[in-house]
């Protein structure tokens, strides 16, 4: 877990930065210099990345999950693993849509009377023969 944001939160407070440098065992260079960087070369492609998923996803409507953007993204000639694809769909919120569920047609009445079995009781004299002669 980082510290900055609390850290950030303490100066916006009004709370000395030295002092709660100090109590979290983290130099003021270490913060100040996160502080003002840029975002590494993972955030940027990440960035990027995120911007062609959203596309992808909006030409089809809303509907491609992530095993489909991921290959569309491929036949495109982008890198980035399922995984990573899915890291930044859940991160923008976007997610396909799902097949329907089957509808339940029939509602079986639970007070009706359980109808009789009218098939196997004439081929049970005729399995047990089968047993008895093998």
């Amino acid at each position: 877990m980082t510290v900055h944001p609390f850290i950030e939160a303490e100066k916006h407070g009004g709370h000395s930065v030295k002092r709660a440098c100090e109590l979290l065992q983290v130099s003021r260079t270490a913060f100040y210099a996160r502080r003002t960087a840029k975002p590494g070369p993972r955030a940027v492609r990440d960035t990027e990345l995120t911007e062609k998923i959203a596309e992808v996803h909006e030409r089809s409507r809303g509907t491609y999950g992530v095993p489909r953007v991921h290959a569309v993204l491929q036949r495109q000639g982008e890198d980035g693993g399922r995984r990573r694809v899915a890291r930044l769909m859940r991160d923008a919120g976007l997610q396909g849509r799902h097949r329907r569920r089957r509808r339940l047609t029939t509602i079986p009445d639970p007070r009706a009377a359980a109808r009789p079995d009218l098939v196997v009781p004439q081929h049970t004299s005729l399995i047990r023969s089968v047993a008895t002669t093998a």
